[in-house]
């Protein structure tokens, strides 16, 4: 090799390119300058080096694109695809990424929230129909209050319907069914509750009514607003809800009236609790648990059951002051 050969390698070994020369009048087009194979010798090159042996050898890599190499730098690698998430792109991307998931993250859940609020309002609704149906029709009133076994054989209905929403994950998230059993058990439920209002006055229960729809929305309000993360309460307050539920055994043995009232304010407290942490499970983002967008029917289901005990335990306080 003469003096100005040694020269040129010197050169290339020192820009990175390794034992082969990689040339940058090649790199993009590796097939195209086939047929000089001897060219390449005379320039320092392998034999084979533009035929198809290499490309048989792995040379060039189909992962790189050279770029100009008339400064002295070498040759960096660059496969093309995107990036897959924010932790592996590349920090003038990383804003554009994370204001992209957060708009799409906001869009779901405005979406999920709508969902959960139009299918209550239809519940709700319903609901309210069936109490004036019972309220309102006299021969209907008279008898249930005449058949006892009435409001005990929906007992075990409901509670079917409820374990069946509550439990089986599939019955809940595939339509139509998750609609039709939140349907039914609607229905149901508005029985049990028109079947309960027949024993009181009908202002007592428009009364109730009301007074639960403007607790409901001031603690909804107070939930959209507030910085108090109250679903991290919702394993204490289930050991207050137990004990409730054993003052309740305790109330119907002494048959006190204080001691019902008190009992009726109780659960009004516990269910206005319960009503806020359901409402940001429903909202998630800042707060620290929160339901997975396709859980709409659980969450319609949860604020129902939370607004219709509400509304039993302030017809409760209203009953009995009278």
């Amino acid at each position: 090799m003469d003096k100005m050969s040694r020269v040129n390698v010197m050169e290339q070994d020192a820009l990175g390119y390794g034992e082969y020369p990689y040339p940058p009048a090649y790199s993009l087009h590796p097939g195209s300058h086939m047929g000089h194979s001897q060219g390449s010798q005379q320039q320092g090159y392998p034999p084979g080096y533009l035929s198809q042996e290499y490309p048989a050898l792995g040379y060039p890599p189909q992962d790189y694109r050279l770029q100009d190499h008339t400064a002295d730098e070498p040759c960096q690698a660059f496969t093309g695809a995107p990036p897959a998430s924010v932790d592996n792109a590349p920090p003038e991307y990383q804003n554009e990424f994370a204001n992209e998931n957060n708009f799409s993250d906001k869009v779901i859940r405005r979406a999920f929230i709508r969902k959960v609020y139009l299918t209550l309002m239809v519940q709700l609704l319903i609901t309210v129909g069936i109490i004036c149906m019972f309220l309102y029709w006299k021969a209907l009133k008279l008898w249930v209050i005449k058949t006892h076994w009435f409001t005990y054989a929906l007992f075990p209905v409901l509670f079917i319907l409820l374990i069946t929403l509550a439990c089986c994950s599939d019955a809940r998230r595939k339509a139509p069914w998750n609609f039709m059993l939140l349907l039914l058990f609607t229905i149901v439920e508005g029985l049990m509750l028109g079947a309960v209002s027949v024993f009181y006055d009908a202002d007592a229960v428009m009364w109730a009514v009301g007074a639960t729809a403007f607790v409901s929305v001031g603690l909804t309000l107070f939930s959209l607003q507030t910085k108090w993360d109250f679903t991290t309460m919702s394993g204490i307050l289930f050991v207050i809800l137990l004990a409730l539920l054993a003052f309740a055994i305790l109330c119907a043995i002494i048959q006190s009236f204080w001691l019902q009232i008190v009992y009726a304010s109780l659960g009004t407290l516990v269910f206005s609790i319960y009503l806020v942490i359901d409402t940001q499970f429903m909202l998630g983002g800042k707060h620290k648990y929160s339901l997975s967008p396709e859980e709409y029917i659980f969450a319609a289901l949860n604020l129902y059951l939370d607004i219709i005990n509400l509304f039993l335990f302030i017809l409760q306080i209203i009953g009995l002051t009278r």
